[in-house]
């Protein structure tokens, strides 16, 4: 059988003299010649100097230089197996499973550590009462000893201060002589069940005279307690009260002593109940102190029962 480019040669050689054939026939019948194959209307074809099918073939390889993208089939199938599988691979799978275990073993850290926190009780909360107040013997403005046991089975509303303080102690004193004037204007607790006291943080200049000329502008019922340093230092301690005065201060000088700014309640057995500090409004402290004064009286009521 012949080759195609053969074949196609021969039809080639064949379409002139057929067609000069085809003309003479028409004529001697008197008809038109077709135009279609017409060697006129057909321009002659160049024969080909090569066979048609003579071309080179490209050789497909399996392997991709460095740094180049593959081609030919090779990249077909690689395109077609990203396009099945996706982003995933290998190096996906093992950073995948590895920050699956970070995370696992991340929250079984977190929630032993929460298990630990709900047992344990932390460092800044307070467990009980603080422990504030304490035994104390010092000297009234009557200049008459007076210890922490004469004021037992009544509350203490203790501040801290001096006399020669320009504006903050005589504020302070102030509230806690309305909020006793309150209490004993009320009908619902007895005001003699609780006792003003304000021991001076100064005893250098604070002597008896000066204490009870400083108590009588404020409450009629303020008692005003003093002594050597001491025994004034020691007080302050058992009730976490911080003083000092200047340590160049000479004696006559006039001089502020720096000191915590609270006045405390103190329940009928001498423990702590509450403290209030400047920020704490006269109402609140009214509300507060008169409500500890009630839920005392009913305690004390029902075991007499």
């Amino acid at each position: 059988m012949l080759p195609v480019y053969q074949i196609k040669r021969r039809l080639v050689d064949l379409e002139a003299p057929i067609g000069n054939f085809w003309i003479a026939l028409t004529r001697a019948q008197g008809t038109a010649p077709l135009p279609r194959l017409a060697a006129a209307a057909r321009p002659a074809i160049p024969r080909r100097t090569r066979p048609l099918l003579h071309a080179t073939t490209r050789a497909y390889t399996t392997t991709t230089p460095l740094g180049e993208e593959p081609s030919g089939p090779n990249r077909e199938g690689r395109s077609k197996e990203r396009a099945h599988l996706g982003p995933f691979s290998p190096i996906a799978a093992v950073l995948f499973l590895g920050v699956g275990a970070a995370m696992y073993a991340y929250l079984n850290h977190e929630k032993e550590r929460i298990k630990q926190e709900k047992a344990t009780p932390r460092a800044d909360e307070v467990v009980g009462k603080p422990r504030i107040g304490g035994p104390f013997a010092l000297t009234d403005h009557h200049g008459k000893p007076v210890t922490d046991q004469d004021f037992r089975g009544r509350f203490m509303l203790v501040y801290f201060g001096f006399t020669h303080c320009p504006d903050i102690c005589p504020e302070e004193l102030d509230k806690m002589a309305d909020v006793l004037t309150r209490l004993e204007k009320d009908d619902e607790v007895d005001a003699d069940d609780i006792v003003p006291i304000f021991i001076t943080c100064d005893p250098q200049r604070d002597g008896v005279a000066e204490i009870r000329e400083y108590v009588r502008d404020f409450h009629p019922r303020l008692i005003g307690l003093t002594g050597d340093y001491e025994d004034v230092n020691k007080t302050a301690r058992a009730y976490r009260v911080y003083f000092s005065k200047p340590p160049t201060a000479q004696p006559g000088e006039d001089y502020l002593v720096d000191h915590s700014i609270f006045f405390y309640l103190m329940d009928p057995r001498g423990e702590f109940v509450d403290a209030f500090g400047r920020d704490r409004p006269i109402d609140e402290v009214f509300d507060k102190i008169k409500g500890y004064l009630k839920e005392e009286k009913a305690t004390h009521s029902t075991k007499k029962e």
